[in-house]
């Protein structure tokens, strides 16, 4: 319905009126208000802009349950928000809550070790080997303390400085230098060795540098006495374990437990005040006292180095044993190096390398033949000056025509062929088996470490030439020590004693126990031990081995002098000549045995006359005969050589 004009106007001015109250009202609020709301600063600013006509009822109520309807949802989104908040703070307190339960319980020790490994350094006290020992109680080969360099790569600074520093002072070439660098660039490596077992001098400069990350240790390093028996005693790894000879053989007697030493260290190595160092000492190894003789065996050393300078030969070896007991009392190697000079060889080639024994051989088997009966001493043979057998000739020493010898004057006069004769008159089978009583094809009993057994073929393996030369030593071979316990069987009155190299053992609180005696086997009657015996004294007196007599001593031996197989499968050189090994073996005093003696020289020159058994070795067995007297107490058998009454017959040369 349409109102007076005036009604109208009355209106619009009371509207414009309530418009102007509520913009003083909008200006009067604080602008922080409308930054707040948005919405709302949008409606305020709608209803102080141009005037407009008024909101119908129904608009407002949507226009406020609009309002509440995104108030709501804003609520709604905040308290979202709000709750994935506190969710996931929640969660990063139970991973965090998770983890320390973690590292105080299962994981604690994993940790707890890493922890360690860092601050803490073991050292391993290495336990000092036992002491060997001659038969009189003189130090042989023992332990020394030496100074190890090692280093933690994790607290080198610079390895390039480091290495080089260290390689001018311990001497390491280019290539150790480089190597020593590789391993100190290694961070995830908490150990490697810089230098071991150095004089003490020497790892004092390097620890003086003051080299972060160089440490050292003590360690003992083993030492034989002025390198006496060297061969013989063997050697150690850096590690303190035996490689060869007797330190290998007793190396679990020997080896002692070592010890440790625990400490918790700074950056810079020194140890944490406060912390606990623990150590366990290590336990040194047994004792054990060897059977060798330190005299003798340096005297035997000199006479074998000197006998091979003096001859240009290849090298020697030489042992001396007691007849009764096998003990052996000295063993000595000798050979010439690559450049011309003879030194004691670090081999114990004695035990290890076998060779054709030449006439020493001729002892067993005249031993076998006079044994079974087959011959007595005054046999007489008619031995012809060459046989041919399958067309190979076999001859004697010198030239000859047919002679009659007894077995005496064969074995003196060291003849092939009359030996040959005396060994056909047994069966081979049964010769074979003699051979192999006296210990040829087979270890000794000593247990020595890489011990040859030497060549002797099954009796179905030997054929021709090799049936008759086997008796004078030739078709087998034999390691010096072979031979010589061999050749005790005649002194120890027909029974073989294995060789033996330990009598003791001294545990660590002092207490000593003695080893076992040697094995022992009958090879000879006693009677034909006794002949053999009587025999090889003719030898030394008017035989091949002369110059092996001793004043005021019974010597019973033989000699033998054995040509060296070549590679060309002969006994002849490319050349045309020979080489040979020249051996005396002998035993004394004669009449009641006490030691046993075989010297070898290898290749002595072929140019000398002193080529051969009698005249290369035999005047090194007649040297050492007074030293081995002296120190063992042997009393002189008389003011001559005892060979009077014993005369040489006449055999045509």
């Amino acid at each position: 319905m349409n109102q007076p004009a005036e009604i109208r106007r009355g209106s619009r001015s009371h509207g414009q009126a309530r418009q102007g109250e509520r913009t003083a009202r909008a200006k009067a609020k604080p602008a922080s208000v409308g930054a707040r709301d948005p919405q709302r600063r949008s409606a305020q600013h709608a209803r102080t802009s141009s005037p407009r006509r008024p909101v119908s009822p129904q608009r407002h109520a949507r226009e406020v349950a609009s309002l509440k309807k995104s108030s709501a949802e804003v609520d709604q989104s905040m308290r979202k928000r709000l709750l994935g908040i506190g969710m996931l703070i929640i969660c990063l307190l139970g991973v965090l809550v998770l983890r320390v339960a973690q590292l105080k319980t299962w994981g604690r020790s994993a940790y707890l070790a890493e922890s360690i490994s860092q601050r803490t350094r073991v050292n391993t006290l290495r336990a000092s080997r036992g002491v060997i020992f001659d038969r009189n109680g003189n130090e042989i080969a023992l332990s020394v303390p030496t100074t190890t360099i090692w280093a933690d790569p994790r607290a080198v600074v610079d390895p390039a400085a480091t290495s080089h520093a260290v390689a001018t002072i311990v001497g390491l070439d280019a290539a150790g230098e480089a190597d020593l660098m590789a391993k100190l660039a290694v961070k995830d490596s908490k150990f490697t060795y810089v230098a071991r077992e150095l004089p003490k001098e020497t790892a004092r400069a390097v620890l003086d540098l003051g080299l972060p990350g160089i440490y050292s240790y003590v360690e003992p390093a083993r030492e034989i006495e002025s390198g006496v028996a060297e061969a013989v005693i063997g050697r150690t790894d850096p590690d303190g374990l035996g490689t060869s000879g007797l330190e290998l053989q007793y190396n679990k007697t020997l080896t002692g437990v070592d010890g440790t030493q625990v400490r918790q260290v700074d950056n810079n190595g020194r140890s944490i005040p406060g912390t606990a160092n623990n150590t366990v000492q290590p336990v040194p190894g047994d004792d054990i006292v060897s059977t060798l003789d330190k005299t003798i065996q340096y005297q035997m050393d000199a006479a074998v180095l000197a006998r091979v300078k003096s001859l240009s030969a290849k090298g020697g070896t030489a042992i001396a044993i007691d007849s009764r007991t096998g003990d052996i009392l000295a063993m000595t190697n000798v050979k010439r190096r690559d450049d011309g000079t003879v030194a004691l060889a670090q081999g114990n080639f004695a035990a290890v390398e076998a060779y054709e024994p030449g006439s020493v051989a001729k002892v067993f088997s005249i031993s076998a033949a006079i044994n079974e009966g087959a011959v007595n001493p005054d046999t007489v043979l008619t031995v012809p000056g060459i046989v041919n057998i399958d067309n190979f000739p076999i001859r004697d020493a010198w030239p000859h025509g047919p002679l009659d010898m007894n077995v005496r004057t064969i074995l003196a006069e060291s003849s092939n062929i009359g030996t040959m004769m005396v060994a056909e008159k047994l069966d081979f089978n049964r010769l074979h088996d003699y051979l192999s009583a006296f210990g040829f094809g087979q270890h000794t009993g000593l247990q020595y470490p890489g011990e040859s057994k030497g060549i002797l073929k099954s009796v179905k393996k030997t054929y021709g030439t090799e049936r008759s030369t086997v008796s004078y030593g030739y078709g087998f071979a034999a390691s010096p020590l072979q031979l010589i316990s061999a050749a005790n069987v005649v002194a120890n009155n027909g029974t073989y004693v294995a060789p033996r190299l330990v009598s003791a053992t001294i545990d660590r609180n002092g207490k000593r126990h003695e080893a076992g005696e040697s094995k022992t086997r009958p090879v000879l009657a006693p009677a034909t031990a006794a002949t053999m015996t009587d025999l090889m004294r003719d030898v030394v007196c008017y035989g091949t081995g002369e110059r092996a007599k001793v004043k005021g001593m019974t010597i019973a031996g033989k000699t033998g002098t054995g040509y060296k197989l070549q590679a060309n499968g002969t006994y002849n050189t490319d050349a045309g000549g020979r080489r040979y090994f020249a051996s005396f073996v002998g035993f004394f005093p004669a009449t009641a045995p006490r030691v046993t003696m075989l010297v070898s020289i290898d290749e002595p020159s072929s140019a000398s006359i002193d080529r051969f058994g009698g005249t290369a070795a035999a005047p090194v067995f007649a040297q050492l005969v007074p030293t081995v007297m002296h120190e063992l107490g042997i009393e002189p058998t008389g003011t001559d050589s005892a060979c009077q009454g014993r005369v040489a017959p006449n055999v045509g040369h």
